[in-house]
């Protein structure tokens, strides 16, 4: 496992982190996600990102991840790098969404609880708030800080700007931003307007998340669209945006990626790690067998120029 830099700070991430967004909530077998996890750390994967609403349902990825840190991972925990986030809805009522003081801080209060832990390494605003100040939100990431809640703070699905704002504001306080989360692969280029660029210059670390597009980026949509995949149940990718062209595009891509001796997730995975700014790439995975495919991005990462080149053509 390669390890890069987080920006400028003196944090090393593996260049591929295990995400728990799905797969580990209290519907899913304990028993895969365990070995997923068992498999992650024995293949050099040191960072597990979850959220506050990770599962389904919210909350249960945090505490059966707490389960097996408490288990299984007894002893190493100065060896791992956890994170967690605050900024959807989590509950009931005024207090339980957004960015304000009171949400984060009692967020981040039930995360621990779930999970057994005294902090975590990351504390992340998940989302901007327009109806918060950015200073109140700003001002309650740097108290978890110094409350010793949280080591570092991030930023996730925040703009350009807002970004840049953001970042100003924490280095004034003592509390500079150590990364930040977008979503960003193959078919979605958004930080490629402005964001990649603020985070370079400010010296923030950037960890894609998303980086097979919802399955897009995978063998599975190659010959339409199969009856257990997420566009079949509508939910987070609906099947009207698999398109012909974009089917066109996939089938281009998993060419070029089987001349490369790889898959067309692994394409789409080492691409992401061809920008330094790039500190890691978070993937999600079902067991740990689609784990080690992801893992095995990591054995060719270098693009020749055509190759970039025929890349953007296909894209276009």
């Amino acid at each position: 496992m390669p390890y890069r830099p987080c920006g400028t700070s003196g944090i090393l991430l593996p260049a591929i982190s295990l995400g728990l967004w799905q797969n580990f909530g209290a519907t899913d077998m304990k028993v895969v996600f365990r070995d997923t996890l068992l498999t992650a750390f024995d293949r050099g994967i040191t960072h597990f990102d979850l959220a506050n609403n990770y599962g389904p349902p919210p909350g249960s990825a945090e505490q059966n991840f707490g389960e097996i840190l408490a288990t299984d991972f007894v002893g190493y925990r100065d060896e791992l790098l956890i994170s967690t986030k605050a900024g959807y809805t989590m509950w009931p009522g005024p207090y339980g969404d957004w960015g304000s003081r009171k949400y984060l801080i009692a967020s981040l209060h039930q995360s621990l609880k779930r999970m057994r832990l005294d902090y975590v390494d990351i504390f992340y605003h998940h989302r901007p708030d327009p109806n918060t100040a950015l200073e109140e939100t700003m001002t309650a990431l740097r108290d978890i800080v110094q409350q010793g809640k949280a080591l570092y703070v991030g930023l996730s699905n925040y703009p350009p700007d807002l970004a840049k704002k953001a970042a100003a504001m924490l280095r004034s306080m003592g509390t500079p931003c150590l990364i930040h989360q977008p979503k960003y692969s193959m078919l979605v280029r958004t930080p490629e307007e402005g964001l990649l660029d603020v985070l370079g210059e400010e010296g923030i670390g950037a960890i894609a998340f998303s980086p097979l597009a919802q399955g897009l980026l995978t063998n599975k949509y190659l010959t339409g669209i199969p009856a257990d995949s997420r566009a079949s149940k509508e939910h987070f990718l609906k099947s009207e945006t698999i398109t012909p062209l974009l089917v066109s595009k996939l089938v281009q891509l998993n060419d070029l990626a089987q001349q490369r001796g790889q898959t067309l997730a692994q394409i789409a995975i080492a691409w992401l790690l061809k920008d330094t700014r790039v500190s890691s790439v978070l993937v999600g995975a079902r067991n740990r067998d689609q784990l080690i495919d992801s893992l095995q991005a990591l054995d060719n990462l270098s693009f020749g120029a055509d190759e970039l080149l025929n890349i953007e053509e296909i894209l276009k």
